[in-house]
């Protein structure tokens, strides 16, 4: 069983010390009652992995860990076998001893897009709220983060980020949690929140932009990543049952809108930092992630829109500050 007590030794020491009053209940009370079916599956999986230290560690331009001398064939095809029992990969790439996560998103993309706007991540501590695999956790670390944590209630993922931490020596700087933003107190403990990737999933955009601000220190940024559609500052999209195939769509704001509902939030020194269209080869599938992927939820006779008539999936970023 994954076990969290590293961690809570961590912030029993440093300004997250409060945490402690609740978090170790929730860790419980989801080990002993809402465990997926196929998390022993999963589990073991990771149990099963080496523990590995790498030579070398490359997280400032991808997240890639080599030994001293290569493994051997028998060595990487256990390696491999057991990552391919934690499939589907989304969120990477990953390369770890020579064996390749070819994920369905080029995160990577993602990152080198966000990061030349940021304040720089040296010494920060650092909330990922929807962090999938944990993927830009140690792209966080590489860019200097002293402690980065992920929120994900998908067990598969919390999985995921516990195969690759134990193939890169135990690393105890980036931590995933199998939470929601929901369950968080108002810690008013991160120099930085990251949301990538979870507003529209959210019925009430607003009420998660208030619970992002309430884990900021004051003077803290927000990094928010988001689908966004064409338009003035009054511009909703509210989509019928599905959106791009993903039925859990609620809102997507133009990056005007969103920029408006940011201030109404109380955040300050608020900015578009880049909007671009999601193209079929930042995400698509692999032989790592291997049903539908955008190809399949686009319109096949034009492009800039999706299977049900709306607009093609664009991204945008905005930064922001809490006062």
């Amino acid at each position: 069983m994954i076990d969290f007590s590293n961690f809570y030794q961590l912030i029993a020491k440093n300004h997250l010390c409060h945490w402690l009053e609740t978090l170790p209940a929730q860790i419980a009370a989801w080990q002993r009652d809402a465990l997926h079916g196929q998390f022993k599956q999963w589990n073991n999986a990771v149990e099963f992995l080496p523990e590995m230290t790498p030579y070398k560690l490359d997280l400032l331009h991808s997240v890639t860990a080599q030994s001293e001398t290569p493994l051997d064939e028998g060595q990487k095809r256990r390696i491999e076998k057991l990552m391919r029992n934690l499939m589907p990969w989304r969120k990477g790439p990953f390369s770890l001893y020579g064996v390749d996560i070819d994920t369905e998103w080029r995160s990577d993309w993602k990152w080198e897009r966000v990061l030349p706007h940021l304040s720089d991540l040296s010494g920060r501590t650092i909330l990922d709220v929807g962090c999938g695999s944990g993927y830009h956790l140690w792209r966080m670390i590489g860019a200097g983060a002293h402690l980065a944590v992920g929120i994900d209630p998908t067990q598969l993922f919390l999985c995921q980020f516990e195969a690759v931490r134990k193939l890169l020596g135990n690393d105890q700087r980036a931590h995933l949690l199998p939470l929601g933003i929901e369950q968080l107190p108002a810690l008013k403990a991160f120099d930085t929140v990251f949301s990538m990737g979870v507003l529209y999933h959210r019925r009430s955009p607003l009420e998660h932009l208030w619970q992002l601000k309430d884990q900021l220190v004051s003077g803290g940024e927000l990094v928010l990543e988001t689908l966004v559609v064409p338009g003035d500052e009054h511009t909703v999209l509210v989509p019928g049952d599905r959106y791009a195939q993903m039925r859990n769509v609620y809102f997507i704001p133009s990056a005007l809108a969103l920029k408006n509902w940011l201030a109404k939030c109380g955040f300050v020194d608020i900015r578009i930092a880049d909007e671009c269209v999601t193209t079929t080869e930042e995400q698509r599938r692999t032989g790592w992630m291997t049903t539908e992927s955008l190809a399949d939820f686009l319109d096949p006779k034009d492009q800039s829109r999706t299977v049900e008539g709306y607009p093609a999936p664009v991204r945008a970023v905005l930064i922001a500050t809490k006062p």
